[in-house]
């Protein structure tokens, strides 16, 4: 346990963090597995908008780093080729 008062004040913060950074990574991860449902099972509606979703996810993650920004590109570019392969 912390001792000094700074100590207590950070470990308050960052338990605040903690949750507000799992809520957005939990959010990232299921846009993105919804657009790979979509992928896997080949149907092409609803993909652009989960798509759009996903990226939105990704970038906001990116932005609060959550995640690196090249991840997040990565993972828009893959996700985008997949769809592309279906049309």
């Amino acid at each position: 346990m912390p001792i000094t008062s700074s100590a207590k004040k950070a470990l308050r913060s960052s338990k605040r963090k903690r949750v507000v950074n799992l809520a957005a990574k939990e959010k990232m991860a299921k846009t993105v597995k919804v657009v790979k449902k979509l992928v896997v099972s080949k149907t092409k509606e609803g993909t652009k908008e989960a798509l759009t979703l996903a990226y939105k996810a990704l970038d906001k993650a990116a932005k609060n780093g959550i995640i690196k920004k090249n991840t997040a590109s990565r993972k828009k570019s893959r996700l985008a080729k997949a769809i592309k392969k279906l049309s």
